[in-house]
């Protein structure tokens, strides 16, 4: 039996090779400051505005228990604090600290340097592709059939 003929490069398969490539990357480059991308990722977030832990999972795309775990670290290194909330006193906030303020500074200068190292390997118009990125990860009107969670077993 032969396969079927690919009519259309697999994107899909490219998109996720690079994604992977430029994780460790940028995990590497992140280890200099003794960071990995959730934490710096979550300290930016929360350097932006007062933000729930809630609201950080959602923006830095973590589930429930590793954003709990996240958290935890970044409080354990005095990088960032649970507080309560300026203005609901029922929310807890996620507060960067001084100490983590500097570290997320010095984190975002190696970020920004590794995606421009990714992009200066690129040839032809890099602000278009990164643009096209961005319409790939937007998610669409109608995301077509979801997948079906299943319960875990107990």
């Amino acid at each position: 039996m032969a396969a079927p003929e690919r009519t259309v490069r697999d994107i899909t398969g490219l998109l996720n090779m690079a994604g992977h490539v430029l994780s460790n990357r940028l995990a590497v480059a992140l280890a200099d400051v003794d960071l990995t991308p959730r934490m710096q990722c979550v300290l930016v977030h929360a350097l932006e505005a007062e933000r729930t832990q809630i609201q950080l999972a959602a923006l830095a795309d973590l589930d429930k228990t590793t954003m709990v775990s996240t958290v935890d670290e970044l409080e354990k290194r005095g990088l960032a604090e649970r507080r309560q909330s300026a203005t609901d006193r029922r929310a807890r906030i996620i507060a960067v600290t001084e100490k983590g303020r500097l570290v997320a500074e010095e984190g975002q200068r190696i970020v920004d340097r590794v995606h421009a190292e990714a992009l200066d390997a690129l040839t032809g118009d890099r602000a278009a592709f990164v643009e096209a990125l961005g319409v790939l990860a937007e998610t669409p009107k109608d995301p077509g059939p979801q997948q079906v969670r299943r319960a875990r077993g107990r």
